[in-house]
């Protein structure tokens, strides 16, 4: 295994950890951006009041785009363990 493949393996890696984050994070950022604003309009200050809504948004967000990150995970998993014999030379 040379020092190229390690490195294209990681950037792989890397990148798909990136891209199957991104939706979850990015919806839970609007939503606790959306908050933030509603409890500054308001003066509203429960703290508890923040969580369910991104709790509901980061469940909207695996509803919505969790058989994207399944399959991207998959073919990813199923790329490694194709080219494996090729990476212990």
């Amino acid at each position: 295994m040379t020092e190229g493949m390690v490195i294209d393996l990681g950037v792989k890696a890397i990148t798909l950890v990136l891209l199957i984050c991104g939706p979850i994070l990015g919806f839970g950022l609007v939503a606790g951006l959306a908050i933030a604003v509603f409890q500054a309009v308001t003066s509203i200050q429960e703290m508890t009041l923040t969580f369910v809504p991104k709790i509901i948004a980061v469940i909207l967000a695996l509803a919505l785009f969790g058989n994207w990150m399944l399959q991207s995970t998959l073919i990813f998993t199923t790329d490694v363990f194709m080219n494996l014999p090729n990476y212990v030379r």
